[in-house]
C-alpha cells in the first residue's frame, strides 16, 4: 500500500527545478502552472534566490506546482491528463503537510490541477498579507521532553503549529517569543528557525481564512478517488466538500502530521513516496514508521526508484467507493 506525501513550505530551495526542466513535459506543466497562478514559477524554480522564494506568495504556488508536476513525471501523466483517471491503482493514499494538503487534494482527485493551483495562489497571497501585519515566524523544536516543550511554548505565548512526530514540534508566534525560546530552550532541545515568513497555522493567519473561503466557494470539489488524509487530525476524508472546507480552515489551525503518520500505520501502508522537493517527510517517516519503505523525489535521478516503488507497493488498498461515480461523471 503506497502513500504519496506532499511536502510543505520550507522544503523549497534555490535552483531546485533546474534539472527537472530536462524531463519530458515538465516545462509544459510548469508553464501551465505559471499561467494559472500568475507567477513565473519557471524562474522562481531555477534562478530566483532564497529570499525571493521564501516569500509566502511565491513559495506556496511553487511547492504545489512542483509536487504535482513531479508526480506526473513518475506516473507518465502529461499535461491534459486528469489525475483522477490515472491515480487509482497506482496510489493508495494521499496526504500533505501544510500547503502540501492542497497538492494531496489534487492527487486524490478532489480538485483539478488548475483548481489547486488557483487556490494556492490565493492562499499564498492572503497568508503573506496576514504575515506582514505582525513580525512572526516559526522554529523547529527538536528533542526534549514533550510536556516540558509544550509548557515552555505556552509560557512564551507560542503555539505548537506543527506536531510532526519523531520528537519534532514547530513553534509559531512573534519573533521576540521565538528569540526567547532559542535563548532559553527546554533541556536537551535544539531550536532551528525555519525559512518561512510568518506564524502559519495560528490565529495570526485568521485574516487569510475569509479570503481563501471566498475563493473556495467558487470551486466544485469532487469525491476522493483514493484515500485522502486531513492534516488537522489525521482522519480519512471521504467527502470532497469536507476536504475543501478543511483546506480553508487549516490555514489558521495546527497541522498534526503525527496523527497522519499514526493513521498511515493503522491503514497498513508499506511505502511512502514523497514528491518533489522531497526529503523532510521521508525523514520523519523513517523515525516514526519503521518498516515502511521510502523514496524522496529530490531530483530526476530519483524517478526510476519512485517508479519502482509504485510498481511494487501500489494497489494494496481497495478503490474508494466513489471511484466509479467519479469516473462516470468526469
Amino acid at each position: 500500500m503506497l502513500v504519496v506525501a506532499c511536502p510543505g513550505q520550507g522544503a523549497q530551495s534555490p535552483g531546485m527545478l533546474a534539472p527537472w526542466l530536462e524531463v519530458d513535459g515538465f516545462a509544459d506543466l510548469l508553464a501551465r502552472a505559471s499561467e494559472v497562478t500568475g507567477a513565473d514559477l519557471t524562474a522562481h524554480g531555477t534562478t530566483s534566490d532564497a529570499e525571493t522564494i521564501r516569500d509566502t506568495a511565491v513559495a506556496q504556488p511553487l511547492l504545489v506546482a512542483t509536487a504535482l508536476a513531479s508526480l506526473r513525471a513518475v506516473l507518465d501523466a502529461p499535461l491534459g491528463t486528469d489525475l483522477a483517471q490515472v491515480v487509482p491503482g497506482r496510489v493508495d493514499v494521499a496526504a500533505g503537510h501544510s500547503v502540501g494538503e492542497l497538492a494531496a487534494a489534487a492527487v486524490a482527485g478532489v480538485l483539478s490541477d488548475d483548481d489547486a493551483l488557483a487556490l494556492v495562489a490565493v492562499r499564498g497571497a492572503a497568508m503573506a498579507r496576514a504575515a506582514a501585519a505582525t513580525p512572526t515566524g516559526m522554529s523547529a523544536v527538536l528533542g526534549g521532553d514533550p510536556d516540558e516543550v509544550l509548557a515552555r511554548l505556552a509560557a512564551l505565548g507560542l503555539v505548537p503549529a506543527n506536531v510532526n512526530g519523531g520528537g519534532q514540534v514547530v513553534a509559531a508566534g512573534t519573533l521576540d517569543a521565538l528569540a526567547a525560546l532559542a535563548a532559553e530552550p527546554p533541556a536537551r532541545v535544539r531550536v532551528v528557525p525555519l525559512q518561512v515568513a510568518g506564524a502559519f497555522h495560528t490565529e495570526h493567519m485568521a485574516p487569510a481564512v475569509d479570503e481563501l473561503a471566498a475563493a473556495a466557494a467558487r470551486l466544485s470539489p469532487r469525491e476522493p478517488v483514493v484515500t485522502l488524509l486531513g492534516n488537522a487530525d489525521g482522519a480519512v476524508v471521504a467527502d470532497g466538500a469536507d476536504a475543501l472546507a478543511r483546506l480553508v480552515a487549516q490555514v489558521a489551525r495546527p497541522v498534526r502530521w503525527d496523527l497522519c503518520q499514526a493513521t498511515l500505520a493503522d491503514l497498513g501502508v508499506t511505502a511512502l513516496l514523497e514528491v518533489a522537493p522531497g526529503g523532510v517527510l521521508t525523514g520523519l517517516a523513517r523515525r516514526t514508521l519503521p518498516g515502511v519503505e521510502t523514496v524522496a523525489l529530490k531530483s530526476p535521478a530519483d524517478l526510476d526508484a519512485a517508479r519502482d516503488l509504485v510498481r511494487r507497493h501500489a494497489g494494496g488498498a481497495q478503490p474508494s467507493p466513489s471511484t466509479t461515480t467519479q469516473e462516470s461523471s468526469s
